[in-house]
């Protein structure tokens, strides 16, 4: 049997050849791990919530600024709007373009919203846009389409802006209007002084301070027409046509000539009928336009239920398929104005279409 040989094998020594172990990171436990995802989450969570509510913080200061402004518009009931507050200078009764402007928002739509301010019981009180709220009434009436004209595009003010405030946001927008008349704004003034809820009871001084932009000359006009107004407003029907010149004139012959005022209405006393131009006649005459003769004279009894039968107009307007149908009614006469051209119509319609006129009215 054969012996086995023995080799001396040199083993190095174990800290020399076996590789050191790192240290190896501690084990975090799974409840461990889920604590601290969930307080990552919590802090993106917060830092989002955060930032939402910064935004929303910024729209709703942008919010209250636009609605300081009356810039926010909502549609309102025709039947939540009121028109006590604010003594208008739009006369009423005298709207001779009413009928235009119904046309042009029934075919158009409303351009220019109107502005109202909102009131502790829910409803509002109208601000700006007077004709603009009646033309929609109008349109209700006409139609009874509550969907289509119940409601009216308002900017919404919001409450507790003092009625100065208010009374010159109206007066701002209206004096861009070219349509807008010295009497007018002299009444608003008149009105405005009159008003126990504003501080000045004095109508020069509301002038100054309703109508600050508006120049210096447009202001010594109106308050050359309170004269007239505060002398005559009752017993004028038309006193928005009367033209600056004769306005002013009218003013400086009462100042010289008190007398004039009760001549005056003695002539347009119960003349009912009377139109814009008869209106205006009795003004100039009492100035003496029409020199001596012309002048106003006290109407003996009779004499001036005798002179407006005689002088007598009315004026007024028609709705019709075509448009507002301006109709003037006279001693003799009979007009009708309508964008219309009558010469194309059938001639025998359109007698028979005035026979029966005729006919009804004899």
């Amino acid at each position: 049997m054969k012996k086995r040989r023995t080799f001396d094998i040199d083993l190095p020594e174990a800290e020399e050849t076996a590789p050191r172990a790192e240290t190896a990171a501690p084990r975090r436990s799974p409840m461990a791990t889920a604590i601290s995802e969930n307080a990552d989450a919590l802090r993106d969570r917060r830092a989002v919530e955060a930032q939402i509510r910064a935004e929303n913080d910024a729209l709703a200061a942008e919010h209250v600024r636009m609605k300081k402004l009356g810039l926010i518009v909502d549609l309102v009931d025709l039947d939540a709007v009121e028109t006590w507050k604010l003594v208008r200078d739009r006369a009423k009764g005298d709207d001779m373009e009413l009928a235009e402007l119904v046309a042009s928002i029934r075919d158009l739509g409303l351009s220019n919203p109107i502005r109202v301010e909102a009131r502790a019981d829910g409803r509002f009180e109208l601000v700006q846009g007077f004709r603009r709220l009646a033309a929609y009434r109008q349109l209700l009436e006409e139609t009874g389409d509550t969907e289509s004209w119940g409601r009216i595009p308002a900017g919404i003010l919001p409450r507790g802006e003092d009625l100065e405030a208010l009374y010159r946001r109206m007066v701002d927008e209206n004096l861009v209007r070219k349509d807008i008349s010295f009497a007018e704004m002299a009444m608003l003034a008149l009105n405005y002084a009159r008003d126990p809820q504003t501080a000045e009871n004095d109508a020069d001084r509301a002038v100054a301070e309703l109508f600050k932009s508006a120049g210096y000359q447009k202001r010594s006009y109106i308050r050359q027409f309170i004269r007239v107004m505060d002398r005559l407003g009752d017993d004028l029907r038309f006193a928005p046509h009367i033209p600056r010149a004769l306005g002013l004139r009218l003013a400086a012959a009462i100042d010289e000539r008190p007398e004039l005022v009760p001549q005056i209405r003695a002539v347009l006393r119960d003349w009912d009928n009377r139109s814009v131009t008869d209106e205006i006649d009795v003004l100039r005459k009492a100035i003496g336009d029409e020199g001596e003769e012309g002048a106003v004279k006290p109407a003996a009894a009779g004499e001036g239920a005798a002179k407006a039968t005689a002088r007598a107009k009315t004026t007024f307007q028609v709705p019709t398929p075509s448009g507002a149908a301006k109709c003037t009614a006279a001693n003799g006469r009979l007009e009708i104005r309508l964008d219309r051209d009558f010469s194309a119509l059938d001639r025998r319609k359109l007698e028979a279409a005035l026979a029966r006129l005729l006919t009804d009215i004899a």
